[in-house]
């Protein structure tokens, strides 16, 4: 089996984690995913011990996605029902050439090693060491985006839950903005549109990285999504949970007119 995969052929938890095998679904079942590549956990092993035929392999890879790109860590428990390992494992955004994704994918492997998350994966029953898969793919220069629940996670209702931003949706994620929030129920009707506070959009510098953009003041407060965005939302969710099942969190970016997947995952539950 090769170590470096498109993300089509990613099949595999065991070898290349769950967000891969994850975002490989989603390809196969012909989701709009940007173009990427999984990394097996034996050649992330490799590329962090510094061997070079390894670093080679990733990056031939890696030269064949449009730049920029983002580097995530897939592993293999990660991001499961029970725990999310979202703010544990870091993501590197803006990898501007080929050639830097194995200094990226370094930094992935010793985030999920670090005592932090070594301590979290203590704290949610999982005593082994990580094995860690990563995911490149390329970084969108989206309009819009955020997160969106297929499920309330508070109450449970059966209904649609959609936080957007303007930007990257590292902003929502990362709660450094109030973002609208949309309430959708199942067959598609919109319930409920309540404006946020969206004082900065995190946008891709051109020499790698990311900043933070002073959001124009007149749209701070003005709704990001359109009703046709919203049907489309409503359709994706429907679409991933056909794939995935039940209860999902889908992170998405809207660029160039388009709506993309970025990230599919089951709803994390709040108590054991």
């Amino acid at each position: 089996m090769s170590q470096v995969v498109p993300l089509a052929e990613a099949h595999e938890e065991s070898v290349f984690g769950s967000k891969a095998v994850g975002l490989g679904a989603a390809a196969r079942g012909g989701l709009p995913l940007p173009p990427g590549i999984a990394l097996a956990e034996s050649i992330v092993e490799d590329v962090a011990s510094g061997e070079e035929a390894a670093i080679r392999e990733v990056t031939d890879a890696a030269s064949a996605l449009p730049v920029p790109l983002a580097v995530r860590s897939s592993a293999v428990d990660e991001d499961g029902a029970s725990a999310s390992f979202a703010g544990q494992h870091i993501t590197l955004l803006n990898i501007r050439t080929a050639e830097e994704v194995s200094d990226a994918v370094r930094e992935v492997w010793w985030s999920a090693n670090s005592d932090s998350a070594i301590t979290y994966r203590q704290r949610v029953g999982l005593l082994h060491r990580p094995s860690v898969g990563v995911v490149v793919q390329s970084l969108l220069a989206p309009t819009v985006a955020g997160v969106m629940f297929t499920r309330n996670p508070i109450s449970g209702a059966d209904e649609r839950i959609i936080e957007a931003s303007w930007g990257l949706g590292e902003a929502v994620v990362a709660a450094q903005v109030i973002p609208d929030t949309y309430r959708v129920d199942r067959s598609g009707q919109i319930i409920e549109r309540t404006a946020g506070y969206k004082k900065i959009a995190i946008r891709a510098l051109p020499t790698g990285g990311t900043f933070e953009e002073p959001v124009a003041s007149e749209l701070t407060e003005a709704l990001c999504l359109t009703d046709d965005d919203l049907g489309e939302l409503h359709m994706l969710a429907t679409r991933c949970e056909t794939l995935y099942g039940p209860a999902r969190d889908i992170e998405w970016a809207i660029a160039d007119g388009r709506l993309y997947l970025l990230q599919c995952r089951a709803i994390t539950r709040t108590g054991h």
